[in-house]
């Protein structure tokens, strides 16, 4: 209790004399800002971790000709079934895929942003 108090005055004693008033309580205990909606979520996420190989938007090509648009998935299988490989850790989508490890949070979030962007199917 007292180490507490000891830093506590610290803390004041600076702030007084630095000029700088310091941080408010409200601010100190506010959290990062978050995006509230998983599709932004997801798109932040496959943007950091993913476009360096796929075509991670609505247009565009891949820059690795074995990595899929992200788009094109649903072409291929449900898009939904990707949430348990996503959660146990892809080892192989395509050769030069690295494993891929995720959080429970960031599948939802995947899977929401790519099923918000798939391309309907193509009609013969």
């Amino acid at each position: 209790m007292r180490r507490l108090l000891i830093v506590s005055f610290l803390l004041v004693a600076g702030c007084a004399t630095s000029g700088s008033p310091g941080p408010t309580p409200a601010a100190a205990a506010a959290p990062p800002a978050v995006a509230a909606d998983p599709v932004t979520r997801g798109r932040s996420l496959v943007e950091t971790r993913c476009a360096a190989c796929h075509a991670v938007g609505l247009s565009g090509e891949s820059s690795l000709s074995p990595a899929p648009p992200f788009r094109t998935l649903s072409q291929r299988y449900p898009v939904a079934n990707l949430q348990e490989a996503f959660a146990e850790g892809i080892s192989t989508g395509h050769p030069q895929m690295p494993q891929i490890a995720l959080e429970a949070d960031q599948v939802k979030d995947l899977i929401a942003y790519l099923e918000s962007i798939q391309m309907p199917p193509k009609t013969r």
